[in-house]
């Protein structure tokens, strides 16, 4: 069997997961620290072109 990781940090993901929607596609994180970081990551790609 596969082991999940966290997108974020590639930390092993237990029941206690996170997912988060980044870009219309759900990706699953280990903690809110790792979710802010994703969204934060995702929000500055997105503004390049403003």
């Amino acid at each position: 069997m596969t082991e999940k990781t966290c997108a974020a940090c590639d930390c092993p993901l237990d029941a206690d997961v996170i997912r988060v929607t980044i870009a219309g596609k759900i990706v699953e994180v280990c903690c809110e620290e790792c979710a802010k970081a994703l969204n934060e990551a995702h929000a500055s790609a997105t503004d390049q072109g403003a």
